[in-house]
């Protein structure tokens, strides 16, 4: 399989899953108070939202690429 054919296919799965799940959250070690050697931290949950204009451009980039590896041959 040529690596534009793969490359076309994994933007368009990343393009349908941004625009199926629209946000994505991580947590985070913060450090909230520091005296000393003594350090309280918290653990901060964030949350990313996803465009859908980013979801749907990188369904079309996906699309464009494998039009035009196809077309490359």
């Amino acid at each position: 399989m040529k690596s534009t054919v793969l490359i076309g296919i994994l933007l368009i799965v990343l393009g349908a899953t941004a625009l199926v799940y629209k946000s994505f959250s991580y947590t985070t070690e913060e450090t909230v108070v520091q005296l000393g050697s003594l350090k309280a931290t918290a653990e901060i949950e964030k949350e990313v939202a996803i465009p859908d204009v980013l979801a749907i451009g990188a369904i079309i980039a996906g699309v464009l690429v494998l039009v035009v590896g196809g077309r490359m041959k």
